[in-house]
């Protein structure tokens, strides 16, 4: 009977989670795991500049491919010193509220296209997308951030 309540328990939560991340940060744009899949297939679109806003332990677990890492809670962004103001850029952390932060962060610095992946790399994975290991090779393990917010991601998924 626990593992019921807990499954309908946790999409819930995610869910409210989302609607909070999307309140606290009304003028970031999000994009749902599935368009943002969609895009990175489409070769009609010109690719967006990928950023993931967990920290370095996160992402060595693993992350998605081609992202560049930048620290969300500071204002440095030189990983995008190349980077045009004018290029989309979809940004994610586990859940969502760190690339919520680094993504209006980007907005005060002029940025234009940029977007927040809703449900972040839990979600991601939760939903069986690709994601890369530091060495580029194919994993579906994640870093669980820590023991609350790791509920939110699926447990085979997760890295201990």
């Amino acid at each position: 009977m626990n593992v019921k309540k807990n499954e309908k328990l946790e999409p819930m939560v995610f869910s409210l989670l989302k609607l909070f991340i999307q309140i606290s940060f009304p003028t970031v744009a999000q994009i749902t795991t599935e368009q943002f899949a969609y895009w990175l297939t489409d070769p009609t679109k010109p690719q967006p500049f990928i950023l993931d806003a967990r920290s370095q332990a996160e992402y060595a677990v693993s992350h998605i491919k081609g992202a560049v890492r930048i620290d969300a809670n500071t204002s440095n962004i030189t990983a995008l010193s190349t980077v045009s103001k004018a290029t989309a850029i979809v940004v994610y952390c586990s859940v969502g509220y760190r690339s919520a932060k680094a993504a209006q962060q980007l907005q005060s610095k002029g940025y234009k296209q940029i977007f927040n992946l809703r449900g972040g790399l839990f979600q991601w994975a939760n939903e069986e997308r690709p994601i890369v290991k530091s060495d580029e090779n194919l994993t579906n393990l994640v870093h669980p951030y820590n023991v609350l917010w790791g509920k939110l991601l699926k447990r085979i998924y997760h890295a201990d």
